[in-house]
């Protein structure tokens, strides 16, 4: 680890003022340190893997180039130099961050810099302190699969806070989704959104105000007429994860979905299950009917859009498959005037470049640049397919055009994922694409020999305390020897320090040393209080039948 080998982050705030002359005195300490160790493993002709960390960059790192992608390919450079100084080429890069977004563009930073430089050395591939379960999977899949997705990385690691073997079966899962892609792309287009160049910012859109998005990313739900049309009002509430009072009062859930798009002819009690819907309020997306209400958004297949739609509240929205031409989508706009677009593609293959392809053609007309445009992807049923493989495929897909402002919103439609695990899903997705943040957010180490707690144990019931807590970040580190550095994106640390004790931390100051391991969970908490990041978790209102999940899809 660059960071730590030479001039390891022993403080934070000592550098003033960095010459020309200071940074070649700390690059003639590097190689004298490293210099050493690549003799020995060009004599024994044994591999080296540079591997940056963003949240372990040197002290002078970070004052030349800030936290940053482009500080870690600086790192990473100067130690590659050294090692073709001395005609040692057996080594590989890694640029992990536990930020995706951040992790994605400092990989490809560094293959720019390689192209540049005439170079072809391998990539390994990895978001670090992923963390576990779902989050884990998730966030790597994004990070991970963005890059397989891009022809970039030779070797993966699915980093969890699991048992080992649990890591091996989301790096098949991904190898897998980047080996379906592959001889599936698009013809040639030109992209004009400056992604290739470096990070770009979200799309600017103007957002329907009759219509209750999502500004940060909004979270949809597919219902077929069929089922709407038999549902009483507590089934309705399960469908779209509504909160029922027992005074009949019907209120929006803190992840409800923010639009629900129900597909087929609606009934006249179907009609009345709308305008409930709509009430709450949440939008509501209908195909053509007698019975679709006032205040509903109609749902149109933009290749069926012949001629000028009439106004109406609630206004339209068009699918796209993402096979249109320039022409046909500009055409389709003007005729509708859509509040908003899906990206509905007929499969899943190629799906990310037919993507980036299709917003490419929405940035080339001024009439239609600043649309909304929702992704809408379906996964079949696939035997042998368990339900990580498919959480991972998906997140690869949407992650791969969430991190670089492709996408306003996610439709995630699978035949055999359940409601429940759909929904979290698409929180879990857009939280990790640096979106919507829904939850607290947890970057946790996978353990090793050095890990002086249990960690999983102790993970869980951090996040049972705090989980409720949107936008604090929190860092669960086994060990000091990385971990106070490798948390650069946590607000909060929790750091094993010793046998049964634990260091606290702020950014990256530890305020609190030494603590019994039995205490530090509520210590965690009452530091969490005294810097106003706590709010009291919700209670069940008594009043409540019950609270339910959301559905994604059905």
């Amino acid at each position: 680890n660059p960071g730590n080998f030479a001039d390891g982050r022993k403080s934070f705030d000592t550098i003033d003022e960095l010459t020309e002359d200071h940074i070649k005195e700390a690059q003639e300490q590097i190689e004298e340190a490293f210099a050493p160790l690549v003799l020995k493993l060009k004599e024994k002709n044994k591999a080296l893997r540079i591997g940056v960390n963003h949240g372990s960059l040197s002290e002078r790192i970070l004052f030349q180039y800030g936290d940053s992608p482009e500080g870690m390919v600086a790192s990473a450079m100067e130690f590659a130099e050294i090692c073709r100084k001395y005609d040692y080429h057996n080594f590989v890069f890694s640029m992990k961050s536990s930020n995706p977004k951040v992790m994605v563009e400092a990989y490809r930073s560094l293959a720019r810099e390689m192209y540049k430089r005439g170079w072809d050395y391998p990539l390994h591939l990895g978001v670090t302190e992923a963390g576990g379960g779902a989050d884990g999977r998730i966030k790597s899949a994004v990070g991970i699969g963005a890059l397989l997705l891009d022809g970039l990385g030779d070797t993966v690691r699915v980093s969890l806070t699991e048992d080992p073997d649990h890591e091996a079966a989301p790096c098949k899962a991904l190898r897998a989704a980047a080996e379906a892609a592959v001889g599936k792309g698009v013809a040639p287009f030109e992209e004009k959104t400056g992604r290739l160049q470096g990070p770009v910012a979200r799309r600017e859109c103007d957002f329907p105000i009759d219509i209750p998005l999502n500004h940060d990313g909004s979270v949809l739900s597919m219902l077929p007429a069929e089922k709407v049309n038999l549902m009483g009002t507590q089934a309705l509430c399960d469908a779209v994860g509504l909160r029922l009072r027992k005074d009949g009062d019907v209120q929006k859930d803190w992840k409800s979905v923010d639009c629900c798009v129900i597909l087929g002819e609606l009934s006249e009690k179907g009609a009345e299950n709308v305008k409930l819907m709509l009430q709450v309020p949440i939008g509501v997306v209908c195909e053509p009917g007698p019975n679709v209400p006032e205040g509903a958004t109609v749902l149109l297949a933009a290749g069926s859009v012949s001629s000028p739609q009439p106004e109406r509240v609630g206004g339209y929205a068009l699918t796209f498959t993402g096979e249109e031409s320039a022409a046909e989508i500009e055409k389709a706009c003007s005729l509708a005037n859509p509040r908003f677009t899906f990206l509905k593609p007929a499969s899943q293959d190629a799906v990310t470049y037919k993507a980036r392809r299709f917003f490419a053609l929405l940035g080339q007309s001024a009439a239609i640049a600043r649309m909304p445009a929702m992704l809408w992807f379906s996964y079949p049923k696939v035997e042998g397919f368990s339900e990580d493989d498919k959480v991972i495929r998906a997140s690869a897909d949407f992650g791969s055009l969430f991190v670089d402002g492709f996408g306003e919103g996610i439709l995630w439609d699978s035949e055999d994922l359940d409601a429940e695990k759909l929904r979290e899903s698409s929180f879990n997705l857009l939280q990790a694409s640096r979106m919507r943040i829904s939850k607290t957010e947890f970057i946790s180490c996978p353990s090793c020999g050095r890990t002086l707690f249990n960690l999983q144990k102790t993970t869980k019931r951090i996040q049972a305390r705090t989980g409720h807590l949107p936008g604090v970040r929190i860092a669960v580190m086994g060990c000091i020897v990385n971990g106070p550095g490798e948390m650069a994106d946590a607000d909060f640390g929790y750091v094993g320090s010793g046998v049964g004790k634990v260091d606290l931390y702020v950014k990256y100051d530890c305020v609190r040393r030494a603590i019994d391991s039995e205490n530090a969970v509520d210590q965690l908490v009452d530091l969490i209080k005294e810097h106003g990041k706590w709010v009291d978790p919700p209670e069940e209102d008594e009043e409540e039948v019950t609270i339910v999940g959301a559905v994604a899809t059905a």
